[in-house]
């Protein structure tokens, strides 16, 4: 059975509050747009209520008794959430946020041009990009969900791909680059993987299928792949870059994959909390992942 609130008068509330604040009548009369007057009338229903006196009253003074002391904190806290509240209604229903981390390659090269296609289908989520070479620790709300490069087998998580990853050499057009063995006259552009394993696609492993002997110890070496594919794009060097990446750049022609052998890299994965997978908003960035994943070139 709900107990009936016995509450005094709001308005005897508020002016209790104000001139506790103030300690003084006067300028709680002045906040609340009444005379001083109705602030001590005010107050006493207050004290007659609640049977004990809250303010001492002294010439030009005024100050607080234990009774006073005791409710002024809570009822000064209870008018703040109060106003919190009114003031969130007012504003209307609050955006969703949802943060999707990624490499500074795959947010740069895949996901920024892509973005004004997930605020027309979804007006209501603002999408903030995290981009970071270390995979963030989702556990912790770092990210709602991100994207790895990997074979999908990371323990905790639920990991579905979204694009598998091939790996070729790339340059400028203006190279006029037609045949392998002309890679020997060319500098390499290499990327350095955080983790290598013996099917990282790297430029040995590159020669190797190839058959061409490279001198795989010079070159320019980048810590970040969108600043390979940049200097592949100036014309600075042929990078082994992920198909994925760059097709955007090889649709435009600003870019050329002149030959193979083409290696077979992981994948791209999404991945989240598997307590989050089935929540609407998880849901609506996997399908609009895997959507933007059938156009690879958008």
């Amino acid at each position: 059975m709900t107990q009936t609130r016995r509450l005094p008068p709001l308005g005897a509330l508020r002016a209790f509050e104000a001139a506790a604040r103030h300690l003084s009548f006067k300028a709680a009369a002045d906040e609340l747009g009444v005379t001083p007057t109705a602030i001590s009338h005010q107050l006493r229903l207050l004290e007659d209520h609640i049977g004990q006196r809250l303010f001492t009253r002294q010439i030009r003074k005024v100050t607080l008794t234990p009774a006073g002391e005791a409710l002024y904190p809570v009822l000064r806290d209870g008018l703040d959430s109060f106003a919190q509240a009114i003031a969130r209604l007012r504003a209307g229903p609050q955006r969703q946020r949802l943060t999707l981390s990624a490499t500074p390659a795959f947010v740069a090269k895949w996901l920024l041009p892509r973005l004004g296609d997930w605020q027309a289908r979804h007006p209501g989520i603002d999408l903030h990009l995290h981009a970071s070479e270390a995979p963030v620790d989702l556990a912790g709300g770092s990210a709602d969900a991100a994207i790895r490069y990997g074979r999908g087998n990371w323990p905790e998580l639920h990991s579905e791909q979204l694009l598998p990853s091939l790996f070729a050499p790339v340059a400028s057009p203006r190279l006029k680059l037609r045949k392998p063995a002309e890679l020997q006259s060319q500098t390499l552009l290499h990327f350095d993987w955080r983790q290598k394993r013996r099917d990282t696609p790297t430029w040995k492993r590159w020669s190797e299928q190839a058959c061409i002997a490279l001198d795989i110890s010079g070159g320019l070496r980048f810590s970040d792949e969108s600043h390979a594919i940049q200097a592949a794009i100036a014309g600075q060097g042929v990078a082994l870059l992920g198909l994925p990446l760059v097709a955007a750049e090889l649709a435009s022609g600003a870019l050329v994959q002149p030959f193979g052998p083409v290696l077979q890299g992981d994948g791209y994965h999404v991945v989240t909390r598997p307590e989050r997978v089935q929540q609407p908003e998880i849901t609506a960035l996997r399908n609009w992942l895997r959507s933007a994943a059938q156009n690879p070139t958008s």
